[in-house]
């Protein structure tokens, strides 16, 4: 059958049926355009889907810090550091006025706290924080370190030998920075001078008057102190440190702190 004859076809079966009375019935076939059966789409639980939301908000509580001092830290380490080394050189100098020299609190030295304060902000908040954590980092290999288990630091040869050396360094810091600058800062507050030379010239007398026992003091506090300090994570070294700090400072404090 040709294409010119189909129409022919149709017109003649549709007047057909318009005389039968019917109305007529087209049936085309056509294999060019199939209709793709409806997809059934699989029910949901609707307990996951009220879920889900849950979900999404433990996730997101737990990568954000769980409280407003958390977030601080986090997002300005230097500026916590020198808030908690201001707060404990200030707590270890009231805890040796108070607690170990005995004096009353009313007669407590505020000129000597303002000291400590200072000093504790500058130096063991701002210059501690540039060289234990900037610093050594470009030095030394540090979380290669001191992520291991101890079993495996102490076989880990460069890693010991690494340690040694950022404890040689942090006790010439000590004493070659840290004692003259803490007795300059105490020559500033107590001297009365305004001038800088002279609370220079006052604080490197006082600091090799005291060399000596200072020092010995110094070694023994700090040398078993950095084994541990330079040996745990990065991020405990500080916390560490300031523990040891504040003990350290009640006892310079006590011995050092007066006029």
């Amino acid at each position: 059958m040709s294409m010119r004859t189909l129409p022919v076809l149709l017109l003649a079966c549709g007047a057909q049926a318009l005389r039968a009375g019917r109305a007529p019935v087209i049936v085309a076939r056509s294999t060019r355009y199939a209709v793709p059966p409806r997809l059934q789409l699989p029910q949901l639980d609707p307990r996951l889907t009220q879920s889900e939301p849950k979900a999404v908000e433990l996730a997101e509580a737990s990568s954000s810090p769980s409280s407003p001092y958390l977030e601080f830290a986090q997002r300005y380490p230097f500026a916590n550091n020198i808030m908690i080394a201001t707060a404990k050189t200030a707590a270890a100098d009231l805890l040796a006025q108070v607690a170990i020299a005995g004096t009353p609190v009313d007669m407590i030295d505020w000129q000597r706290s303002l000291l400590f304060c200072l000093f504790g902000a500058i130096y063991l908040g701002g210059f501690q924080y540039l060289y234990q954590v900037q610093i050594f980092k470009r030095l030394f290999d540090v979380d290669a370190f001191t992520s291991q288990p101890w079993g495996d630091k102490l076989r880990d040869g460069p890693g010991l030998r690494a340690l040694a050396a950022q404890i040689v360094l942090d006790l010439s810091v000590l004493t070659a920075i840290y004692l003259p600058t803490f007795y300059i800062f105490k020559a500033g507050v107590f001297s009365g001078s305004p001038d800088p030379s002279v609370w220079v010239n006052s604080g490197l007398d006082a600091y090799q008057m005291n060399f000596a026992k200072d020092e010995i003091d110094l070694l023994r506090v700090w040398l078993p102190a950095d084994v541990v300090c330079f040996s745990v994570p990065l991020y405990l070294r500080l916390p560490v440190r300031h523990v040891v700090s504040f003990v350290w400072t009640a006892y310079l404090s006590f011995a050092r702190g007066g006029h």
